[in-house]
């Protein structure tokens, strides 16, 4: 390991991890039950629910891919049957269409050209139209490098 060298990673991912928390990687570790790793996860849980607007007891932060993250999400949020408006618009657009199918949702896509973004009045206006149970968009596609705007997608 001595011999790899230094590197400034500018991809999706994997990123360049501050020192600070190389620091506290260095640290011993806690274990799962810890009374002092729960009041971890407990304020963690507190902060996840004031981003989120919930109070909602079943908050809880998820180790993953940002993959695992939406298939889980969606695997919780879809019923066989329910009406799932996707929005397309890179491989990760493409993999949510995958995922809503798997568990069961009738999928209604909104496309973009792969690296183009949404006007969020267009996914508003399908939204409208379709009544879906959910709406899939992905904020930062990384497959194009596509920053989708979402302000006044949840009013």
């Amino acid at each position: 390991m001595r011999d790899i060298p230094q590197r400034i990673l500018m991809g999706p991912g994997p990123s360049d991890v501050p020192p600070r928390v190389l620091a506290a990687l260095a640290r011993p570790t806690v274990g799962h039950l810890d009374p002092a790793f729960l009041d971890l996860m407990d304020g963690i849980r507190a902060k996840l629910q004031k981003v989120f607007r919930t109070a909602n007891p079943f908050t809880m932060a998820m180790s993953g891919t940002g993959s695992a993250g939406m298939e889980t999400v969606l695997a919780n949020l879809i019923e066989p049957g329910d009406t799932a408006l996707i929005c397309v618009k890179g491989v990760f657009g493409g993999r949510m269409v995958d995922v809503a199918e798997r568990c069961g949702a009738v999928v209604e896509r909104l496309d973009r050209p792969w690296g183009q973004t949404f006007d969020i009045h267009e996914v508003i206006t399908a939204a409208r139209r379709v009544r879906p149970a959910v709406v899939g968009i992905v904020h930062a596609e990384t497959s194009t490098g596509a920053h989708q705007p979402l302000e006044g997608l949840g009013d």
